[in-house]
């Protein structure tokens, strides 16, 4: 799935220490094309911070997937960017992988064991 749009706010990054090790992440909001523009939290995972490199005011297509899990009778819904390409060119891109989402490596919530319920 793709979201266009302009970037709204790049929020700070996370770190910590699960089960497979050291992991981090960073959230970004997302602001939607469109006359109804809505906001969308979406996170990045580990190299991807670095590789994406993305700024606020920047206007780029992210390509996500989601997930949604139920923990205590309570459903949490994840936006994970697995690539992002920025307007004006393909700066940003994750590495091509036979050209399809499928083959790209994701990170579940199970790699990571911060404490937290989601």
């Amino acid at each position: 799935m793709e979201l266009k749009g302009k970037i709204f706010k790049v929020l700070t990054e996370q770190t910590g220490t699960g089960k497979n090790g050291p992991w981090r992440k960073q959230d970004f909001i997302l602001e939607t094309e469109g006359q109804y523009s809505k906001k969308v939290c979406i996170t990045m995972w580990g190299d991807k911070i670095d590789q994406f490199a993305i700024k606020e005011g920047e206007s780029l297509t992210a390509h996500i997937n989601i997930e949604s899990r139920e923990y205590r009778d309570k459903w949490f819904t994840d936006v994970k960017a697995w690539k992002v390409e920025k307007s004006g060119g393909s700066a940003g891109q994750a590495p091509s992988q036979g050209g399809s989402h499928d083959d790209i490596t994701t990170f579940h919530d199970e790699d990571f064991d911060d404490g937290s319920p989601f």
